[in-house]
């Protein structure tokens, strides 16, 4: 089934109670020209802004103050690690970046004297491998296939996990490469749960969170989908929706706002997930689809959006009084135009969902007196030097969506898992590197290609190592799995998970197989 593109940007998202019009408008079914759009629905509650500061070093011409714990943080709690003599690394974040970077550092040689110590933070139990998450939807994957527990993944090696979020982090490594020669770490990390983190060795990889204050109603209204909670979120939401609106004539509407990747594989799996019981309009503020993407994948997209002309009657909505409280089981998105000459529009949805712009989750520094800025760009994300250290914090790496980091030709990576993937690869060898004072290695970036689900037994895959080749159809689909596969984390849940994909493949072909002969039987 296809889905609906809308070129459009929001400007409000609302509930309503009433519907003034005469019968349901018809099904939207193409990709419609120019729209800039924006929400409404009551205030937005904006983000907290945070507050990048920390000891600067000493004064002009003098020695630099030693790096001592302050008093407060003398009557926290101090994480106690096994060893007092051995490098003490700690990761913040289990994504991509985080969790990868620790087992890099676990499969390394290391001098009996000199292997680190390794504590991963995250404030989930699970490791989530983000980009099968639209499985869930479909039905194709079990959660414990994509999002295994933290413990499970490293029960046979010596990384410590700890369940918890960062609040503040104080580092010290900005008086020198080794910090001053009494300082006994490089920094610490304060943890929500009261826990002190001294370090010597910090990786950030805390990833990023939806964008939702940029346009009224969204915060309130919409659902995001980046982690395994957003992904049960909408699923539970579906299915209330599916076991509600049962009638021959009662559609459930979802609107998916933006038509990136992760726009048009959402759009693409619900809308096959919902077949004729549903309509799911894309919107977006470029004239198409993907418009990143290579060509093939973006045109393999695009199969999956109906060419009809769209028409209808337009449906004129009235608000509730109090929209802020209103309890409503029905959003409005109002849409601006971003070409003249096309008017604004209105669209009803049971179901909104949030697929653009994203903030980084880097913690606050702790506010001292003297400032000392980590450089950020205009997105929050961390500046790196190629060799992944935050500049001017040469004790601090930064990969992922916490780091700004450009390739050869001065364009920043983006943040993908493929990018993260490899960053945690050069992460863990360079702080090798770094604590056998060996040199450190430059990043260099190798783009694999891209891929794309478009439902079950559906993908998109474009190689780059072969120019102008993808991969469509069931072909594609399994070639995507097979290369998620691989790189699943741990050769033992990669086993386990391939047996259980293998036999989910077994069973579905001898259902096929018994539907087939099924069919044959009855036509003779």
């Amino acid at each position: 089934m296809a889905f609906v593109a809308y070129s459009a940007s929001i400007t409000a998202l609302l509930p309503f109670n009433r519907i003034f019009s005469g019968g349901m408008g018809k099904k939207w079914n193409r990709l419609s020209p120019g729209y800039s759009a924006r929400l409404r629905a009551g205030p937005s509650t904006l983000s907290r802004t945070s507050n990048f500061s920390s000891a600067a070093a000493g004064k002009a011409g003098g020695a630099p103050p030693l790096p001592q714990l302050s008093e407060a943080d003398k009557t926290l709690p101090i994480y106690t690690w096994p060893h007092k003599k051995k490098p003490r690394v700690c990761i913040l974040g289990g994504g991509f970046g985080g969790l990868y970077t620790a087992l890099r550092l676990e499969s390394l040689l290391w001098p009996e004297d000199k292997k680190p110590q390794v504590l991963l933070v995250d404030q989930s139990e699970r490791f989530v491998f983000k980009p099968m998450l639209y499985e869930l939807l479909s039905g194709e994957v079990d959660e414990w296939e994509i999002a295994p527990r933290f413990s499970e993944l490293l029960a046979n090696t010596g990384v410590e996990f700890l369940q918890d979020r960062v609040k503040l982090l104080h580092p010290f490594d900005h008086w020198g490469m080794n910090g001053h020669k009494q300082s006994s770490c490089g920094g610490t990390v304060l943890l929500e749960s009261g826990l002190l983190i001294e370090y010597d060795w910090l990786v950030l990889a805390l990833g990023a969170e939806a964008k939702l204050d940029v346009v009224p109603g969204a915060l309130e209204f919409a659902l995001t989908f980046s982690t395994l909670e957003d992904a049960c979120r909408v699923d539970e939401k579906l299915k209330t929706l599916e076991r509600t609106k049962f009638g021959k004539d009662s559609f459930i509407r979802v609107a998916v706002v933006g038509c990136g990747y992760s726009g048009v594989e959402l759009a693409a799996t619900i809308s096959e997930r919902l077949q004729d019981r549903g309509i799911v309009q894309a919107i977006n503020v470029e004239s198409t689809i993907c418009p990143t993407a290579p060509t093939g994948n973006r045109e393999a997209a695009l199969k999956r959006v109906s060419d009809v002309e769209a028409s209808g009657d337009a449906t004129v909505i009235r608000e509730g009084k109090d929209i802020a409280k209103h309890n409503s089981e029905k959003y409005v998105l109002e849409l601006q135009p971003a070409e003249k000459g096309l008017e604004s529009q209105n669209l009803e949805a049971d179901l909104v969902l949030w697929t653009v712009g994203s903030k980084p989750l880097l913690p606050e520094l702790e506010p001292c007196d003297k400032p000392h800025e980590l450089p950020l760009n205009a997105r929050g994300q961390a500046e790196t030097d190629e060799t992944l250290r935050v500049k001017g914090h040469p004790r601090i790496f930064a990969l992922g969506d916490s780091a700004s980091l450009r390739d050869s030709t001065g364009k920043l990576l983006p943040a993908t898992a493929q990018v993260a993937f490899q960053q945690a690869d050069f992460a863990g060898w360079n702080l090798w590197a770094a604590i056998n004072h060996r040199p450190l290695l430059p990043f260099r970036f190798q783009n694999l290609g891209e891929m794309m689900t478009l439902g079950r037994n559906d993908a998109a895959i474009s190689p780059s190592f072969v120019d102008g080749l993808t991969l469509e159809g069931p072909i594609g689909h399994a070639a995507r799995k097979l290369a998620y596969l691989i790189r699943l984390p741990t050769e033992e849940h990669r086993f386990k998970v391939g047996l259980s994909w293998f036999a989910k493949s077994a069973v579905d072909s001898v259902a096929l197989l018994q539907s087939t002969l099924t069919k044959v039987l009855s036509g003779s």
